[in-house]
């Protein structure tokens, strides 16, 4: 029985799909189950598809219903134990799927483990090894533009980028699938943090190694798409997952954090972007719902607590 499925979340991204699915019908990880969910593309996705990679499940949606549905759909159509959620402009090495499989089954409280996500056009240069969360209600790639050989070392992270991330399936009906209202943007960092709450782990996996360009969809590292949603979303994901002492605790820093965020971005020219999406924020916080507080998480909360503090002294020293 296949252990292990790789789903694929695709929108407009032919010109890729080439170079990402040949890697991973090159994994020595045998019999993997390989879904791609196209939400509504209109390049000759699916054609291309069906034309060249006949082996994949193709599941296709009427519309762009953003990452989250996408990869929910994948998760859904999937029967094995473990999901690998891997972007479309990737290019996978040939052992990432067992690493990560070797990662993941070291212990039955990890939730999911992160990939050593490296720039595709400088392969020695870290993209993402793993996400951080900090009380400023920043969530930031750990290492990006560092040299890559200075994450060698598996360890604890806050949450997986799941960009190339393996989950336990299982755990996904007691955490959640991923929340469908953050459309895209930090909606990795809000289930890892949900895992985190329960007493999961997520772990880094520097062995588990995966090229990626990055901005494939969205075209830039900065754009009104990605700075409206990433600051909505950054609003909610706070007031979501934090109780209410924590957040009043949090405030002045979170308040902080938004100022400094702001100032950034009318630097770049978008700085209305970032406030609408501060506002969006706000009014997904009278609609959404809270993850459900139990007291026998407290010392997950405290320890998140901490963690929430020291994540800002590395995020300003790094």
């Amino acid at each position: 029985m296949k252990k292990v499925s790789i789903v694929i979340p695709n929108y407009n991204g032919k010109n890729y799909l080439d170079t990402c699915l040949r890697a991973v019908y090159h994994q020595t990880l045998p019999d993997l189950d390989v879904i791609v969910v196209d939400n509504g593309s209109t390049d000759g996705s699916q054609t291309f598809i069906r034309e060249n990679y006949p082996q994949t499940r193709l599941i296709e949606l009427d519309d762009n219903y953003g990452f989250c549905r996408a990869v929910n759909e994948g998760i859904q159509a999937s029967d094995t134990d473990y999901v690998i959620l891997l972007n479309n402009d990737t290019e996978a090495a040939p052992d990432f799927a067992a690493e990560l499989l070797k990662g993941i089954e070291q212990s039955a409280d990890i939730f999911s483990c992160a990939a050593k996500m490296l720039c595709f056009h400088q392969r020695d240069v870290i993209d993402d090894a793993g996400n951080l969360y900090c009380a400023l209600g920043w969530a930031f790639a750990r290492g990006k533009g560092k040299a890559a050989d200075k994450f060698n070392r598996m360890e604890n992270i806050f949450a997986a980028c799941a960009g190339a991330a393996i989950y336990r399936r299982a755990l996904f009906e007691q955490i959640g699938l991923f929340d469908e209202a953050h459309f895209a943007y930090l909606e990795d960092v809000d289930i890892g943090y949900r895992a985190r709450i329960m007493g999961c782990r997520n772990l880094y996996c520097p062995d588990a190694v995966v090229y990626h360009i990055g901005s494939a969809t969205t075209g830039s590292r900065y754009n009104e798409f990605k700075v409206r949603y990433a600051a909505r979303n950054s609003v909610y994901l706070a007031y979501k997952n934090m109780p209410l002492l924590q957040l009043l605790l949090n405030l002045p820093l979170l308040i902080l954090g938004y100022l400094v965020k702001t100032a950034f971005f009318t630097s770049k020219k978008m700085g209305r972007e970032y406030l609408i999406g501060i506002k969006n924020g706000l009014s997904m916080c009278l609609k959404g719902q809270k993850v459900r507080f139990y007291w026998k998480n407290i010392p997950n909360y405290v320890k998140i607590q901490i963690e929430l503090w020291v994540n800002i002294v590395r995020r300003v020293t790094s």
